[in-house]
């Protein structure tokens, strides 16, 4: 973790300063927030709860339900049904996890034609990758059984830059794979 830290400081602060033009502090871009998303079609809670119990092995933290904010008559689901989970990773944790990604799930990915997730950018402050198969984490491997049911994952994270360009030269100071 201090590794990461110092990493920041010291080579992506200084980049970032020299590539784009900050006049305070607080422009310069950084990682504020990691969100985990497990979505489902319907209402099933089987699913929600393997999806939870997912989250929890992944980031060692309890997530939350997510419920529907509005009625959907065509896969049946009635407004307040729980849908899924999500879970905000913040400070530390964040950075335990970004690591974990970085090591283990992107050094997986040897063939770019073949890669295990997809990403897009619509915002400028977010980009969002889809795992399509969550089981590339250890410790969900391990524990096949409980979560073979499991859907793909949706990993949001969020900065605060200020343009496109801005973003994806943050994340790849990061080493982030783009």
């Amino acid at each position: 973790m201090l590794f990461f830290k110092t990493y920041y400081h010291k080579i992506v602060k200084y980049d970032l300063v020299n590539t784009f033009l900050c006049q305070k502090l607080t422009e310069i871009p950084e990682l504020k927030k990691i969100v985990l998303n497990f979505g489902y079609q319907k209402s099933n809670l089987k699913y929600i709860i393997s999806g939870l119990l997912a989250l929890e092995f992944i980031t060692s933290k309890k997530g939350s339900l997510t419920k529907s904010k509005h009625l959907n008559l065509f896969l049946k689901i009635k407004k307040g049904n729980p849908v899924g989970c999500k879970i905000v990773l913040k400070k530390n944790t964040m950075y335990f996890f970004y690591i974990r990604l970085i090591t283990s799930i992107f050094s997986k990915a040897k063939q770019p034609a073949k890669y295990p997730f997809q990403w897009s950018s619509k915002s400028v402050k977010s980009i969002s990758i889809q795992l399509k198969s969550p089981l590339l984490f250890s410790d969900l491997e391990t524990q096949f059984q409980f979560f073979r049911n499991i859907q793909r994952l949706d990993i949001t994270l969020v900065t605060n830059s200020r343009s496109q360009k801005e973003l994806f030269f943050f994340l790849k100071s990061l080493k982030f794979f783009i």
